[in-house]
């Protein structure tokens, strides 16, 4: 058995050694030309085959750095990289895309594909949100994505991914709220009222257009009548009776956490433009 697999295996590194050089009738190792690199890229990424395109272009990157097909190749990269499941390397393509061809036609994408990529690199621990202590939680990586995508769609507002990014970023801005508001309610368990208010501020101030805004006042309610603050308790009261009129102020402070849905994106590959 294991000489079966020992054997599978050198075959697979004989074929994809065919695929990428040929031999001379000497026995010397003949190069193939930069298209023909890029077009069993092409093909592998069509068949999502994403293992044996990154190797196809990365042999473009490192045998003809200054080849027709070289900067498309990097673009490609953060793309292939992505598809493949592996964030950290796409982040790191896109980073490197950035700094070294800030003028390309393809810039837009790299920066677009910097903070989606930031974001999925945490993928995992929202998928471990709601299933451990919220409020130990780091979600650095998250608001990270949050900024980078708002960066983009400041420099790229008319980029054909900019509908991508601000799905993205719906999506963000209620989660990272929903990490907020979980920790200033576990402080009010806890009778931390200062801390409580702090992070429904947070949330008030910085995510204003998010899902979860009357939860955020509600944490307010309760911590400015624990506190004793009745002042600024009517103020909330009052801001709740202008914007939610449907709420009865009596029963909405019992918060509920609404489910928030992600919308799950296919990062778009990207346009094949001449550098």
């Amino acid at each position: 058995m294991h000489i079966k697999k020992l054997l599978k295996s050198n075959l697979v590194i004989l074929a994809l050694l065919t695929v990428f050089t040929g031999c001379s009738s000497d026995g010397k190792v003949i190069e193939q030309p930069e298209q023909q690199y890029y077009e069993i890229a092409q093909s592998r990424m069509k068949a999502s085959n994403y293992f044996s395109a990154i190797e196809a272009l990365e042999m473009i990157v490192t045998r003809y750095p200054f080849g027709r097909y070289a900067e498309q190749a990097q673009s490609e990269l953060i793309y292939a990289h992505y598809m493949n499941g592996d964030d950290e390397a796409s982040y790191s393509a896109a980073e490197t895309f950035i700094r070294m061809h800030p003028r390309h036609p393809n810039i837009d994408y790299a920066y677009f594909m910097r903070g989606i990529t930031n974001y999925t690199r945490d993928k995992s621990f929202f998928a471990r949100l709601f299933q451990s202590t919220l409020q130990r939680r780091d979600i650095s990586g998250a608001k990270q994505s949050f900024a980078e995508l708002t960066e983009f769609l400041m420099r790229f507002p008319e980029s054909q991914y900019a509908p991508y990014a601000n799905q993205r970023l719906i999506y963000l801005r209620n989660m990272i709220a929903r990490h907020e508001l979980t920790a200033a309610e576990y402080y009010i368990k806890r009778k931390a009222y200062i801390a409580s208010l702090r992070r429904a501020k947070y949330v008030i101030e910085n995510i204003p257009n998010s899902s979860e805004n009357l939860r955020a006042l509600n944490i307010l309610q309760q911590s400015y009548e624990n506190l004793g603050y009745l002042d600024l308790l009517e103020e909330v009261n009052e801001v709740i009776a202008i914007n939610y009129p449907d709420k009865d102020l009596k029963t909405s402070r019992v918060t509920t956490q609404a489910a928030t849905v992600e919308v799950e994106i296919r990062a778009p590959k990207p346009l094949q433009k001449d550098s």
